[in-house]
């Protein structure tokens, strides 16, 4: 195996409460560790990450994610412990972080450039590529305080990566951007990991680190709550949240989501054959969807996720895993039905959220989040949320 790239060693931070500010100028210039009431964002930590990892960061706001990540590119210094990382690193830790406002664009690229360790003479050779993979056209040459969000994603992002790192360190920043450039990025993150780099992402969209990043660490409260293959650190952080909001009496709520990219105009459940509830075991229910995606994009795919009425996830569809392909018309319709013969769910009200990803199914395009609702009936009393496929064996044959 590969030496690790990045390691800590007993790693922790904490931040002062100190309220007096000459008591906190005073312990940062004497170097003393913050003394009193503190607030302790990160737990000591024993952290290994090998060349061409790449590591998904996930947990609830204020789990200590963004410290850990500054931790890792030496924004900050650690209150105890050690840091060592060995190779180029470039991150994307915060919107505009490092530009100076009164410089404009192409002027920030050149101030910061040598910071990801490149000469003058290849900020130069390199200025061009990222002027036109940032696309912000004018305003490249406009000071960056007049910029959007999305604008400071794109020209960092594309300074971070033109750069060719060893690691890419990237702190949700990538939700700002627009359907489009969001695209773009993906294809150089994945370019980048084929040629070996090593990737850490954090972000809430849990799908997104699934499909990314083979490894991941749920952080709460500072403490690492579970490390190792992504797809068991989302079913732990999922049952957890899932606890979580049902001590508090959460209730699903609608939420919806368009870009330039796609817009779902339709989610419906089609009528159960009779009343007004499917019946357990009985009926299929069919779930109808119509969207509108730009024809200059590849087909989309199709994800639909199945919740309990308090947001709980109860399984999952996507078109891709299934080998659907959608069709799309000319003026960019695409309609599509799921089927799901003898509904096995049990008695209660559930809600169904539907997303459309690029036809690589990493990009969020749109989503519909709890779109639809429906009713389930039942004549037996059996208890839970689905009936499994069962048999029974007895006597001794």
């Amino acid at each position: 195996m590969d030496e690790p790239v990045i390691r800590l060693r007993g790693v922790r931070k904490d931040y002062s409460l100190e309220s007096r500010p000459w008591r906190r100028l005073w312990q940062q210039l004497a170097g003393r560790l913050p003394q009193g009431a503190v607030h302790r964002a990160l737990a000591p930590l024993d952290l290994d990450i090998r060349r061409g990892e790449s590591v998904g960061i996930i947990g609830c706001n204020g789990a200590g994610k963004s410290t850990l990540l500054q931790l890792l590119c030496g924004v900050v210094a650690p209150t105890a412990g050690s840091r060592q990382v060995q190779g180029r690193i470039a991150a994307l830790l915060e919107l505009g972080a490092g530009f100076n406002p009164e410089l404009t664009g192409r002027e920030n690229v050149r101030l910061n450039a040598p910071l990801l360790g490149l000469s003058s003479a290849e900020i130069e050779q390199r200025l061009p590529g990222i002027v036109e993979f940032a696309d912000i056209g004018d305003f490249v040459d406009q000071p960056v305080r007049s910029y959007s969000s999305g604008m400071f994603v794109r020209l960092a992002f594309s300074m971070a990566t033109s750069v060719e790192p060893d690691i890419l360190v990237i702190d949700e920043a990538l939700s700002v951007g627009d359907g489009m450039f969001a695209r773009k990025s993906f294809d150089r993150i994945m370019a980048l990991k084929e040629r070996g780099a090593t990737l850490l992402f954090c972000s809430h969209s849990l799908f997104q680190v699934e499909q990314l990043c083979a490894r991941a660490l749920w952080l709460h409260e500072g403490r690492v709550m579970f490390d190792g293959p992504a797809h068991e650190a989302v079913v732990e952080y999922n049952a957890w949240t899932a606890r979580a909001e049902a001590s508090q009496g959460a209730v699903a709520g609608s939420e919806r989501l368009a870009t330039e990219a796609a817009a779902l105009e339709e989610v419906v459940v089609e009528p159960p054959p009779l009343g007004e509830a499917f019946r357990s075991g009985t009926d299929d229910l069919c779930l109808c969807v119509r969207l509108r995606s730009d024809p200059r994009h590849p087909v989309p795919t199709l994800g639909i996720v199945f919740h309990t009425e308090d947001g709980r996830l109860i399984s999952s569809a996507g078109s891709w895993l299934d080998g659907a392909s959608l069709a799309r018309d000319d003026d960019g319709r695409v309609q599509a039905v799921l089927e799901v013969p003898r509904l096995p769910l049990l008695k209660g009200r559930y809600t169904v959220s539907v997303y459309v990803l690029c036809e690589r199914s990493i990009n969020l395009l749109a989503a519909a989040q709890h779109a639809a609702r429906f009713d389930v009936v039942q004549l037996g009393p059996q208890m839970g949320i689905v009936e499994l496929p069962h048999r029974w064996r007895t006597g001794g044959h």
